[in-house]
C-alpha cells in the first residue's frame, strides 16, 4: 500500500468470505469503504468477521454487530456513510466528495435489483422498473459522465460501483440477465468502475455473491 499521512495502518472490520478463508466476503458497504481507503492511498489492516459466528472481541467494540466498522481517532465507528464522510474529512486528499445534487444519482438502482431478484412472477413489472432506474443512469452517465461527478471517481461511484457488481453477478447467475446493449453508457460505466485497480483488489468473489443472494432468491 502507498504512504498515507497516517503512519499507522487504520483498523477495519468487514465481512469474511463464507467461500474461502482469509478473504473479502461480499458486502458492498465495505467494498464502499475499502474504496475509499484504497483510492485515499490509506494503509490499513483488515479484520475479516464471520458474521454467522460474530466473535466476543467484535461484539465488544460493536454491540450492533454489523460491518463494516473503522477506528478513527481511537473510536470505533459504524456505518459506511459515516465512515466515508469521516475520511473525506480528516484525509482530504485527493477529495472524493460527490456534489450533494449528485450523491443520489443511481440510489434506486440497487433496491430494484433486489426486487427483480427476488421476483417470482415475470410479469410483476419489476424487471422493468429496474430497466427504468439503468436507462436514467445510462442518460445521466451520456450527458455528464465517464463519472458520477464527471471526470474524476468520487465517493458516489464507490457507494454505486460494489451494488452494480452485485447486480451483474445475481442477476446473471439467479436469472441468466444482463445490463442491455441498449444501454452502453451504463455498460461502459461498469467496465471502467470494476476495472480499476482499486474495485480489483477490494472486490468480492462471484461466489460469495452467488451465496450471499441465495437466501433472498429462494425466500
Amino acid at each position: 500500500m502507498s504512504s498515507a499521512p497516517s503512519s499507522n495502518p487504520l483498523e477495519i472490520c468487514v465481512k469474511a468470505s463464507v467461500t474461502a478463508p482469509n478473504k473479502l466476503g461480499d458486502c458492498p458497504f465495505c467494498q464502499r469503504v475499502l474504496l475509499t481507503l484504497e483510492e485515499k492511498h490509506l494503509p490499513y489492516d483488515l479484520k475479516l468477521v464471520d458474521l454467522a459466528h460474530k466473535p466476543a472481541w467484535f461484539l465488544k467494540i460493536n454491540p450492533g454487530g454489523k460491518v463494516p466498522v473503522i477506528k478513527l481517532d481511537e473510536k470505533w465507528m459504524p456505518d459506511s456513510d459515516v465512515i466515508t464522510q469521516a475520511l473525506e474529512e480528516k484525509y482530504p486528499n485527493p477529495p472524493l466528495g460527490t456534489p450533494p445534487e449528485k450523491a443520489s444519482v443511481g440510489s434506486k438502482i440497487f433496491s430494484t435489483f433486489i426486487g427483480f431478484l427476488k421476483s417470482k412472477d415475470p410479469s410483476d413489472g419489476t424487471e422493468k422498473v429496474l430497466l427504468n432506474e439503468l436507462s436514467s443512469f445510462n442518460d445521466y452517465i451520456k450527458e455528464n459522465g465517464p463519472f458520477v461527478n464527471g471526470k474524476d471517481v468520487s465517493a458516489g461511484d464507490f457507494s454505486l460501483g460494489p451494488k452494480l457488481h452485485h447486480l451483474e453477478i445475481a442477476l446473471g447467475h439467479y436469472k441468466n440477465w444482463s445490463v442491455p446493449d441498449s444501454l452502453p453508457h451504463a455498460k461502459s460505466y461498469m467496465k471502467a468502475i470494476f476495472s480499476r485497480d482499486s474495485f480489483i483488489k477490494t472486490r468480492a468473489l462471484p461466489e460469495d455473491v452467488i451465496a450471499g443472494w441465495r437466501p433472498k432468491v429462494l425466500g
